[in-house]
């Protein structure tokens, strides 16, 4: 198939199945192998929202920016992963790939984890230009050798993107001086695809959806469209599906923000970034801007000990107060599992004024989830109320994950009789044996913060949902 073709086969999947990571990961793959790196880029962020968790999605992306040449924004990334224990060995290839030209101790170092890590990924080209050994073997564990071939010819061609776009696309030394933007996005998404949390779209609507749907209301009392909310919780339970939704509710525009689209290695940039970012969004107002783990970005100063983290923030909070330009139809939702770790600026009134606590989803909007997620798989009679009573402490994420351990059984099923065949309430509640609630632990943490750090009443309603108050 061309190449072409196979690119539009797999873009009309993924319409068609927009949530399906799998699929979304091989048109990722797909369009870095062929070329079109920025498309690429798109196409792993839309994944990484699916699984923000996934290692391999930001090795991909990395790659994606390396190979687009913006070499300080591949950095970060790989910075970023290299943070978690169990990071790809790849990860280390790629940074030493990336820190070759300007830092070669540091490049040989990487390179020598990597290595050790995975003895596959050894390259002699590499090792003579960083001086290591060459004589590594490619393959001393399990695989076939033509395997190995195939993933050592593949570094090389990477490599040799990689070097091309550092010649030419950027210079290390100074930074490539331009603004970095995130995607705009027009969701598809409502309310009525977030299962649950009928409060929590109470105060979204009351604080960010009247204004743009009756702007000439809220001006006779001098309020203008905008301002932000802060969402905090467990992980898993739809933050950020239900920014999207905002966005789609009123037609508005939608920027994601994850660390990647603003931090970068050279003074000054973090600052551009995070201006051009609410820029963008201010010239296509109304628009809702989504920062992902903003605890990432707006730290608690006094825990840190340089100033550039302290400048960003500084720009940040300049940047909602819309001190230099006007923030008018630009709609802040934030989302963070910490919020302690949060600077206590944030919620100066007129910045993230709302803080909403966003607990795991009770028994009813279990099943309305339950109700959504299995709306597009074959299934039967199931019993969606029964389910949900037994998915106690349950996260919209828990819930998807005992969907796909049900379907992988099913599946196996499928595969040995050549039928399709419906899930059904006994493999959900067989499922669910196998995956335990991840809100347990963000809870154990929590607890202590509520109970011991709850200046102002701040965490009252985790004390309520804790029962402790």
């Amino acid at each position: 198939m061309p190449d072409d073709d196979l690119i539009s086969t797999l873009r009309q999947a993924v319409e068609l199945s927009p949530n399906n990571l799998p699929l979304r990961r091989h048109l990722a793959e797909t369009l870095l192998t062929l070329g079109h790196s920025d498309e690429a880029q798109k196409e792993f962020r839309a994944a990484i929202a699916l699984a923000p968790d996934d290692l391999e999605l930001k090795l991909g992306l990395a790659r994606a920016f390396a190979a687009a040449g913006k070499m300080s924004a591949a950095l970060v990334v790989v910075e970023d992963l290299l943070t978690h224990q169990d990071h790809p060995p790849k990860a280390q290839l790629l940074y030493a790939r990336l820190l070759r030209g300007k830092h070669p101790d540091a490049a040989a170092k990487a390179y020598r984890r990597a290595v050790e890590a995975d003895p596959s990924l050894a390259d002699p080209m590499l090792a003579r230009q960083l001086g290591e050994s060459p004589s590594t073997p490619y393959n001393t564990g399990s695989g076939s050798a033509s395997a190995s071939i195939a993933d050592r010819d593949e570094g090389h061609a990477f490599a040799e993107i990689v070097e091309d776009a550092q010649n030419d696309n950027e210079s290390p030394e100074a930074g490539d001086g331009t603004e970095r933007l995130a995607e705009l996005e027009k969701p598809r998404l409502s309310f009525a695809d977030v299962g649950g949390m009928e409060k929590l779209k109470e105060e979204i609507a009351a604080k960010i959806l009247l204004p743009i749907r009756q702007p000439e209301l809220y001006k006779a009392y001098g309020k203008k469209a905008g301002g932000g909310i802060l969402m905090y919780g467990p992980p898993g339970c739809g933050k950020t599906f239900l920014a999207r939704a905002t966005a789609g509710e009123v037609r508005a525009g939608f920027i994601a923000v994850g660390i990647h689209d603003v931090l970068d290695m050279w003074i000054g940039s973090s600052e551009r970034n995070l201006h051009a970012i609410f820029q963008q969004a201010r010239e296509h107002a109304p628009c809702v801007l989504f920062f992902d783990e903003v605890d990432a970005l707006g730290a608690s100063r006094s825990d840190m000990r340089g100033n550039a983290g302290r400048h960003l923030i500084n720009q940040f909070l300049a940047e909602m107060d819309g001190a230099k330009s006007d923030n008018d139809g630009v709609l802040i939702l934030a989302a963070t599992n910490a919020p302690w770790h949060l600077d206590s600026a944030f919620r100066r009134p007129g910045r993230f004024d709302r803080v909403i606590f966003v607990p795991p989803p009770d028994a009813d909007a279990r099943a309305a989830i339950l109700r959504l997620l299995l709306r597009d798989k074959p299934s039967r009679d199931i019993d969606h109320e029964t389910v949900a009573r037994k998915a106690d402490h349950f996260s919209g994420a828990d819930l998807a994950a005992t969907i796909e351990l049900a379907v992988e059984a099913k599946l196996r099923d499928a595969a040995r009789t050549g039928h399709i065949l419906p899930l059904t309430t006994k493999d959900l509640l067989a499922a669910m044996k196998d995956q335990k609630p991840t809100t347990r632990e963000w809870f154990a943490t929590a607890r202590n913060h509520a109970v011991y750090s709850n200046v102002g009443g701040i965490y009252d309603d985790i004390l309520k949902y804790l029962k402790l108050l």
